[in-house]
């Protein structure tokens, strides 16, 4: 019994990818465009119009499990990153412990480990607070001035409106 297969939906028996639609998958997760990852993946004619390939394309990224994949590998990818930038940063923090308790007494290399050491962690950040001590009668005060201004700018702006119409003008209604 042959298996059946598309382009669109896969291995319809086991629910898998084709070896083509996981290439694809792959392909547009590398950060690809799909019409590129389909002719990467796919038997693609040569003189083909761009246009069929990017309907197949888009075609291809419509199918859930596909998608799905695509979104997967990036999640990967992504998790590896951050496990290599954390296995990074625990190998430096390890390597300036280890100068720190082992460097001689008087040694310019363990001050300046336990310096980049407690930058890692924070220690040296400097905190600047600012507090305005108004009451709130005074904010209220200030409120109504600036609205005020506001109202009386308005004002002004439609009488200088006003003052460029001609007497018995009908336009304005």
């Amino acid at each position: 019994m042959s298996e059946a297969k598309n382009n669109q939906g896969g291995d319809r028996k086991s629910g898998k990818l084709t070896a083509k639609q996981l290439h694809f998958a792959r392909c547009v997760a590398g950060g690809m465009s799909q019409a590129a990852a389909y002719r990467e993946a796919y038997d693609v004619r040569e003189g083909s119009k761009a246009s069929s390939q990017q309907v197949a394309a888009s075609k291809l990224m419509g199918n859930a499990m596909i998608k799905q994949r695509v979104e997967a590998i990036i999640r990967q990818k992504e998790a590896g990153i951050a496990a290599s930038a954390l296995s990074d940063r625990e190998r430096v923090l390890t390597k300036l412990r280890h100068m720190i308790d082992h460097a001689e007494q008087n040694d310019g290399n363990k001050l300046r480990a336990a310096e980049l050491l407690g930058k890692s962690v924070g220690l040296f950040k400097d905190v600047v607070e600012t507090t305005d001590n108004k009451s709130s009668d005074d904010l209220l005060s200030d409120l109504e001035l600036l609205l005020d201004s506001v109202t009386t700018d308005a004002n002004t702006d439609s009488d200088t409106d006003c003052a460029n119409i001609p007497e018995g003008d009908s336009t304005m209604h």
